[in-house]
């Protein structure tokens, strides 16, 4: 087996700029490392237990299969943060028949993202044998 020791999404955005402000402004993703100079030059954010990382650049589509899963303490609220930052909203939270509440946006190259809450109820807070 192959032992990772770290990992991280590698996304190579249409306009460099755009996404960083996008990631870590309307997101308020906090920078794990930067790198290189210019427009194009890194940018690693901490991604809850990975890393999201936005470097050179690519002509749109950008890997339209790619989707981001953001879990969140309560959807609700980053759906208020998010708006008020003016984040275009695809889809408003909604609990879905799976029991997670899940929140779609986009980032400016349309990449999907779900922002996700897991109840207090749901399984996946259950651990076996606990």
């Amino acid at each position: 087996m192959v032992h990772v020791l770290s990992s991280r999404v590698l996304i190579r955005p249409g306009d460099p700029e755009r996404s960083r402000a996008f990631y870590g402004e309307a997101l308020g993703l906090a920078v794990y490392r930067e790198f290189g100079t210019g427009p194009e030059r890194g940018t690693v954010y901490f991604l809850g237990g990975g890393f999201l990382e936005l470097s050179g650049r690519a002509e749109p589509p950008v890997a339209p299969g790619v989707r981001l899963w953001l879990q969140v303490a309560d959807v609700r609220a980053a759906h208020e943060e998010l708006t008020a930052r003016g984040v275009p909203v695809l889809r408003e939270p909604v609990r879905e028949r799976w029991g997670l509440v899940e929140m779609w946006i986009a980032d400016p190259d349309g990449t999907r993202i779900c922002v996700v809450e897991v109840p207090e109820d749901h399984p996946m807070r259950v651990r076996p044998g606990l």
